[in-house]
């Protein structure tokens, strides 16, 4: 339902950004039996630069917000992927465990739209104007209205106005990651899901498939990226891409978590909080699953009385996230760091586990710290050893994490 227009209004928890991590917060927390203000800038349906693949991850974190395994909007099924490395092709893998492609367009407003079913009341099409956060409750300023919550939860992207608020700015620019991307109508469709590790320097690019059309994109560490725009020229003469089409381009958290995701009552969750993967650069599954832990933390610190237990009790709940994220930035140079690139590509041509580990990791089904083992029995010891000592602590190898 539209919410009215008042001078203030207090709720139990305000969540910032309506993207699916704030979706599954909204959602979570009006099941609770809370009041709950669904705030964005946007009017939904709105458009949102992703690539739209949504991995078996995905699908379960969604069943555990949502109750469902997928999401109502209009979705392209893949079993079947093509993968590249470095200008090499390795080949199309049949069989794979399913890969669901949509619009974010269509996704986010389905997610919504499943929030206010809810309860959680639309305050959609207001641009949060500050947060005032010396009080013991948190003030929101949307202009002609103030909200009061006991909980933020801010889901605002990695632009985040809450984490600014909180830090000063949402990230450092030069340790996170860029991506650009087009979008090509129906009659332009290449038919094959693919992904091209090394595209751009750090990074992948990628061709999903649509329902109405195909996104194509590249992204990677910015900093080790100055020629994204001429990287993803040549990524789209090689797809077969004619004409200019419009380029789009965001900033992405990859793989630069927030190591303490926000302040007290204050909680970030999804991009706001640094959570894409390193590897795949996938978002969606987890900006599910920490919006709908942030809004358990939130449950559990205000039916305790004391809102500030929000962030211990998120930190608690988060730590999953955080440690498969660090096992992954430990793998990554082992995948872009030019010295292993031939060995990479050999290893993935002829390791058929390799491949599937990485379907796998996709599906849901398996851990970065589970490749881990896997890669400290297969490799050499000398090595492991010698990659564990020099590899990720090197600057050149692996970027500070903010």
């Amino acid at each position: 339902m539209r919410a009215e227009a008042r001078t203030s209004r207090h709720f139990d928890v305000v969540v910032v950004g309506a993207g699916p991590a704030g979706s599954a917060a909204a959602v979570s927390a009006a099941r609770a039996g809370l009041s709950v203000a669904l705030v964005d800038k946007a009017r939904f349906p709105r458009h949102k630069l992703c690539g739209g693949a949504f991995s078996g991850r995905a699908v379960a974190s969604h069943r555990r917000a949502f109750g469902t395994d997928l999401p109502a909007a209009p979705h392209l099924t893949k079993n079947a992927i093509t993968f590249g490395a470095f200008g090499v092709d390795l080949g199309r893998y049949d069989d794979i465990p399913p890969l669901y492609l949509t619009m974010r367009e269509s996704l986010d407003l389905s997610l919504f739209e499943a929030a206010l079913d809810a309860g959680a009341q639309d305050f959609s099409g207001h641009l949060p104007q500050g947060i005032d956060l010396s009080g013991k409750q948190r003030v929101l300023s949307l202009g002609e209205i103030s909200l009061a919550a006991d909980v933020v939860i801010g889901c605002d992207g990695v632009s985040s106005a809450i984490a600014r608020a909180l830090y000063g700015r949402p990230f450092d620019p030069k340790e996170i990651g860029f991506a650009l991307e087009v979008e090509l109508p129906e009659q332009q469709t290449p038919p094959e899901l693919r992904i091209d590790f090394g595209a751009a320097n750090w990074g992948y690019g990628w061709v999903f498939p649509k329902t109405c059309g195909t996104t194509i994109g590249i992204g990677g560490i910015r900093a080790r990226n100055p020629d994204l725009k001429a990287r993803l020229a040549t990524y789209l003469a090689e797809r077969g891409v004619e004409g200019r089409p419009s380029v789009k381009g965001q900033y992405l958290p990859f793989g630069a978590p927030r190591r303490i995701p926000g302040r007290d009552s204050v909680l970030l969750a999804g991009d706001a909080a640094g959570l894409v993967d390193p590897i795949t650069g996938e978002g969606i599954g987890h900006a599910l699953e920490s919006g709908r832990l942030a809004a358990e933390a939130a449950i559990a610190a205000l039916s305790e009385g004391d809102p500030k237990r929000a962030l211990p009790l998120y930190r608690r709940k988060l730590a999953p996230i955080h440690r498969s994220m660090q096992h992954a930035r430990l793998i990554r140079p082992l995948l872009f760091q030019p010295r292993f690139q031939s060995a990479f590509i050999a290893g993935f041509r002829r390791s058929r586990s390799l491949k599937y580990e990485y379907l796998r990791l996709l599906a849901g089904e398996t851990e970065y710290a589970d490749i881990s083992r896997q890669l400290a029995r297969r490799l050499p010891h000398h090595l492991w050893r010698a990659f564990m000592k020099n590899g990720p602590k090197r600057q050149e190898t692996e970027p500070k994490t903010p």
